[in-house]
């Protein structure tokens, strides 16, 4: 199955073969944990969202038509996911210290200041993310961490593709000025 197309698993996901769904949870789940996960910084969230996004895309794909690609599809309705739960819960502190379910190596052969250096910096970094508003940060996330194309990110949002543009751009702005204050010894 894993030689499969996303298509093919679609199809005969809608004629009833879980195991062709399954196939599609396998492929996406990491995706989608993650994209939660830097959308909300929780790892319980985070584990809510993949959990209420596959339920609702088993719930809803026979009225998937297809017209955008699965991923797309998985995303959009993992990011309305996240947007609802910024929406419902109280604002709070959003730990930078919980690493998502990406398997890291150490590279032993740095020295241990650059290591601690990067590691400080990093959490600099995830900390500036969390502080985007969430329209640019959901941007930021879909285009600079998970990867996808400003055509597939106009699709998940269902914005123009000049919006996720503008909202990138801002975003990075905002990610510049706050990592140059702290290069700076300013933060």
């Amino acid at each position: 199955m894993a030689l499969l197309s996303d298509k093919v698993l679609v199809k005969r996901a809608k004629s009833g073969d879980f195991h062709s769904f399954d196939e599609l949870v396998s492929r996406y789940e990491t995706k989608v944990y993650n994209l939660a996960y830097r959308m909300l910084g929780s790892q319980d969230d985070a584990k809510d969202i993949l959990q209420e996004t596959f339920i609702s895309a088993f719930k809803a794909l026979n009225n998937f038509r297809e017209k955008a690609s699965f991923s797309t599809w998985i995303y959009r309705i993992a990011t309305n996911a996240c947007l609802m739960k910024f929406r419902t819960k109280e604002p709070r502190v959003i730990s930078i210290d919980k690493e998502p379910l990406v398997a890291e190596t150490i590279d032993w052969s740095e020295s241990l200041s650059d290591t601690l250096d990067r590691e400080e910096l990093k959490k600099v970094l995830d900390k500036a993310i969390s502080s985007l508003p969430k329209t640019h940060r959901v941007v930021f996330v879909l285009r600079d961490i998970e990867g996808l194309s400003s055509s597939e990110a106009s699709k998940v949002l269902n914005i123009s593709i000049a919006a996720v543009k503008s909202r990138l751009h801002r975003a990075r702005l905002y990610l510049r000025e706050k990592l140059s204050k702290y290069l700076r010894g300013e933060e």
